[in-house]
C-alpha cells in the first residue's frame, strides 16, 4: 500500500476477523470528470468519442499493447504474466462474445473456482465494488436506487483461480415490489443467485445513518435460509465517516458480537499507520471488554470483516486477493478472456441508462425506453452506435435534450468514454430523443 501522510490517523480498535481498514481517509477518493465540450448548435442528436487515428476494431489489442480475448481463444497470441494485471476487453461483436462464453474454458492443470454473490440494500455500492474487483466498469452505477435491475455476472481470472461475481439487485420486500410496481427480478434474483453460491459478500453502507447499524429483515432471512454458504461482511464507504470510532459499534451490531465463532473484543483506540491490516483478536488486558449477546439485527456467522471504500483500488485489492485465495479445486466455468456474460449491446444500454439516472430528475429516467437502431463498424474502424430514447411526455423531451442540446450531448460524451474503456476501441455514439406514441 502507498505510504500514508504523516498526519494520517487510522481507526484501530482491534476487532477479531477485521481484515483491512484502508488508506488515509483524508485522501481524495475520486478525481473530477474532465470538462465536456459544448455543442455549437441546438440539436437533439449528438456524437461522442469520434474516431482518431483510424485503426480497425480487430486491431484494438495492438493499439493498447495487449492481446484481445478472442485472439487468445483462437491461439493467435500467447498469454503472458502481464494478463493478470490487465482485465480483458469486451468484444463489440456479439458472435465473438458468444464464442468465448459457449466454448470450453482454457483451464490450467489445477483450476480453482469460487462463485460469489454480492448482497445488500439498494445503493450499498455492490456494482461499484464489482467494477473495482473486475478492473473495468461493466455494471451500471448511479446514486438512484434500483440501477441494477437483474442479476449481472462478472469474471475474475488470475493464474489458476477464477472468481465469478454475481452482482444482484438490492434486496427489497414483496410489499415494496408491489407498491412501486417493480420488476419481479428485483425481488427474485438475489434469492436465485444464492442457490449456486460458494460465498456471499454482504455489503453495508456505513455512511447511511438510517440503515448502517442493522441488516434488513430480507437480508437476514436470506442468510438464514442459506446458512450453509460462508459469508463475509464488507463495511463500505468508510471514507465518508468523520468519526471512525463508530466502526466498532457498527461491527458489533452487524455481527451480533460474533465473528468466525468468536466473541468480539475491543480496546482503546490507538494511533497507527494507515494501509495496514488489523491483526487478530487482541490480547486480554485492563482495557479489553467482551461484546456479549447476539442481536437480532446482526448476523453472527460472518467469517471475516472488511472495512473499505469501493472507490479505492488499494482497499479493494486486499478483498480481491482474499476471494481468489478462497477459490477451491474445480473446473472453470468461463474462458480466461471473459470479463462479463453481458452482450455488448446490453452493456451499452445499461451505461446509457446509468447516465439517464444520474442526470435526469425524479422519476423521469425510469420512464425512458431505449431502442438501438445502429450497431456497426465505421469507415475508420470506430464502433458506431445509434440509440433512440423514447419518452412519454413532451416536457420530458425538452428536459432530456436540455438547453441548446447540452444535456443530451453531455450524456452521449460520458457514455462514449465509458464504452471506449470497456471495448478498447473508439466509439461514436448518436442519441436521439423521440416522443413515445
Amino acid at each position: 500500500m502507498a505510504a500514508p501522510g504523516r498526519h494520517a490517523i487510522m481507526f484501530s480498535r482491534m476487532v477479531s476477523g477485521v481484515r483491512q481498514w484502508g488508506p488515509d481517509a483524508a485522501r481524495g477518493w475520486v478525481t473530477g470528470l474532465s470538462s465536456l465540450l459544448d455543442c455549437q448548435r441546438r440539436c437533439v442528436s449528438c456524437f461522442a468519442g469520434a474516431a482518431s487515428c483510424g485503426p480497425r476494431l480487430a486491431s484494438a489489442s495492438r493499439r493498447y499493447g495487449e492481446s484481445s480475448a478472442l485472439d487468445r481463444f483462437l491461439g493467435l497470441s500467447q498469454p503472458d504474466s502481464s494478463l493478470t494485471s490487465h482485465p480483458p476487453a469486451v468484444s463489440v461483436h456479439r458472435d465473438e462474445q458468444d464464442l468465448l462464453l459457449t466454448n470450453r474454458p482454457d483451464m490450467p492443470e489445477k483450476p480453482r473456482v469460487l462463485r460469489v454473490v454480492l448482497l445488500g440494500a439498494p445503493n450499498a455500492g455492490k456494482s461499484t465494488l464489482s467494477n473495482q474487483l473486475l478492473g473495468r466498469k461493466v455494471f451500471p452505477v448511479s446514486k438512484k436506487v434500483h440501477t441494477t435491475r437483474c442479476q449481472a455476472l462478472g469474471v475474475i481470472t488470475e493464474k489458476e483461480a477464477q472468481v465469478i461475481l454475481l452482482d444482484t439487485p438490492g434486496l427489497i420486500s414483496p410489499v415494496k415490489q408491489k407498491r412501486h410496481h417493480l420488476e419481479l427480478s428485483l425481488l427474485e434474483d438475489p434469492w436465485k443467485s444464492m442457490e449456486s453460491a460458494d460465498m456471499v459478500v454482504v455489503l453495508v453502507d456505513v455512511s447511511d445513518k438510517w440503515t448502517r447499524n442493522h441488516l434488513s429483515p430480507q437480508l437476514l432471512q436470506c442468510l438464514t435460509q442459506f446458512s450453509q454458504v460462508p459469508s463475509i461482511l464488507v463495511m463500505n464507504k468508510v471514507d465518508c465517516l468523520k468519526q471512525k470510532s463508530i466502526l466498532l459499534e457498527l461491527t458489533a451490531a452487524l455481527t451480533g458480537g460474533v465473528v468466525n465463532g468468536k466473541k468480539l473484543k475491543m480496546r482503546e483506540a490507538v494511533r497507527s499507520q494507515a494501509g495496514t491490516c488489523c491483526p487478530g483478536p487482541p490480547a486480554k488486558g485492563p482495557n479489553t471488554q467482551s461484546v456479549g449477546g447476539s442481536q437480532k439485527t446482526g448476523w453472527p456467522h460472518f467469517q471475516e470483516i472488511f472495512m473499505l471504500s469501493a472507490l479505492s483500488q488499494e482497499d479493494v485489492k486486499t478483498l480481491k486477493q482474499y476471494l481468489l485465495a478462497q477459490a477451491r479445486p474445480g473446473p472453470w466455468e468461463f474462458h480466461s478472456g471473459v470479463l462479463t456474460s453481458q452482450t455488448p449491446e446490453e452493456i451499452c444500454a445499461n451505461t446509457i441508462r446509468e447516465k439517464l439516472l444520474e442526470h435526469l430528475p425524479q422519476e423521469i429516467p425510469y420512464n425512458v425506453q431505449q431502442r438501438t437502431v445502429v450497431w456497426e463498424e465505421g469507415p475508420s474502424g470506430e464502433l458506431v452506435i445509434e440509440q433512440k430514447l423514447l419518452v412519454p411526455k413532451e416536457s420530458h423531451v425538452k428536459i432530456l435534450i436540455g438547453p441548446k442540446g447540452h444535456l443530451i450531448s453531455q450524456i452521449a460524451q460520458e457514455v462514449g468514454r465509458d464504452l471506449m474503456d470497456i471495448f478498447l476501441c473508439d466509439v461514436r455514439l448518436r442519441l436521439s430523443v423521440k416522443l413515445l406514441k
